[in-house]
Parts: C-alpha cells; sequence; structure tokens
C-alpha cells in the first residue's frame, strides 16, 4: 500500500475505526461491519506500482477503467484545436490513481467548479467539477482532465505546473468513482476499443507515427 494514496483516507478510517469500537459495545456484529467496511476502504484505496513501456512513441491510460466513449471533437479549454477523447470510467472497484500517459512537463493546471452528475452520463465532461492537466513533451501535447461523479466528490490533485512527469507517474486521484479523459493528437493511431478495461500507466492506448 502507497502512504500518500492511503493519506487521503485518513478521517475515514479514524471514523469508521471509533464506529467499531463504539459499536462493539452495544452489538458485536455491528463492530464487525464497520471493520469490514475499514477492509473495503483499504481496497478501494490500493494504488499498486506498473511498469510503464519505454518506447516514447506510446501512450498510456491515465487510468485505470472502463473505455465508455472515443469521439473526435474540439478541445476547447486549452489548446482549441480538433483532437480524439478516450473517456475512461472508473467504477468504485477500480484504481483511483491518475497517472501520466506521456513523459513531459505539466503546462497547465486548471480547477472547474461544477456538478456531480453520473459520470457515466455524455454530458458530464461539460458540467461536472474537473481538474484539467496538459502534459508537453517535445513530441506531443496531451491533455488529461478528471472529472467528479455521482458518488465521487473529491479531485486530489499531488502535482503542480512546471513539474516533469515520467510516464505511467502518479499525478493525483479521483475518490469514490468518477471519470477520466484522455485527449490525444488525430495522428495518434488509437489501439483501444469502446468497452475495453484498461489499466493506468501501464494499458497502451495509442501510437504516436515515428
Amino acid at each position: 500500500m502507497r502512504l500518500q494514496t492511503l493519506l487521503e483516507a485518513r478521517w475515514i478510517f479514524v471514523l469508521l475505526a471509533l464506529l467499531a469500537i463504539a459499536s462493539s459495545f452495544a452489538t458485536l456484529w455491528l463492530s464487525w461491519l464497520f471493520l469490514l467496511l475499514i477492509c473495503c476502504t483499504l481496497a478501494f484505496f490500493r494504488d499498486p506500482d506498473r511498469p510503464a513501456p519505454t518506447d516514447p512513441n506510446l501512450i498510456v491510460a491515465a487510468a485505470d477503467g472502463i473505455v465508455t466513449d472515443i469521439i473526435e471533437l474540439d478541445e476547447k479549454e486549452v489548446l482549441k484545436t480538433r483532437m480524439r477523447r478516450v473517456g475512461i470510467f472508473l467504477s468504485i472497484f477500480d484504481v483511483h490513481t491518475n497517472r501520466a500517459p506521456i513523459d513531459g512537463r505539466i503546462i497547465y493546471r486548471q480547477h472547474r467548479d461544477g456538478f456531480c452528475v453520473d459520470a457515466r452520463r455524455p454530458d458530464c465532461s461539460e458540467k461536472n467539477e474537473s481538474m484539467t492537466w496538459v502534459i508537453q513533451n517535445p513530441r506531443v501535447t496531451i491533455v488529461v482532465r478528471q472529472l467528479t461523479g455521482a458518488i465521487a466528490r473529491r479531485i486530489v490533485a499531488w502535482a503542480e505546473a512546471g513539474d516533469e512527469l515520467k510516464k505511467g507517474e502518479r499525478f493525483g486521484m479521483i475518490r469514490f468513482g468518477s471519470r477520466t479523459e484522455v485527449y490525444l493528437p488525430l495522428n495518434a493511431k488509437l489501439l483501444v476499443n469502446v468497452g475495453d478495461h484498461v489499466f493506468g500507466g501501464s494499458t497502451i492506448i495509442a501510437r504516436l507515427p515515428d
């Protein structure tokens, strides 16, 4: 277990532990229920190390989850150009850390207030609270957007604008079910399809031309 990730759940662990102790004086089965919830929270905040491919032409998923949509559209917030968006839905059973899809420098980080509608809805990208990141290297510029969901209500940022990231390095997380979008240049060859389950930092989602 990774300490930085577990610290994001420290108050949850404290609350559940206190409830488990208090309920043990009333009924033992209720105490066991809170202990089970502690184990479930540990599972949610798991954060395994993963090897990232070293080929600079390969772009990896920024999050674990199911690819729910792949569409071509105008990225209007930062680059203001036509891109291909890969939307990844993270259920409560997925690892929720977000990882850099390429080696590069963070040149933009911006939080946007919004709603918390179901992250599987197609309009959530425009409505929900979000954090937009732009990661750039000499070859490519990638936009990653973290979106809250109906259950997820907190976007956590561990990196800052100006930081240099290695491919697969963690830059933040979203707590309890959410959506992560990766905006790719149109010349990148897509290597995933809608319905695929991807793993952040290791699943290759696209290849840049040589």
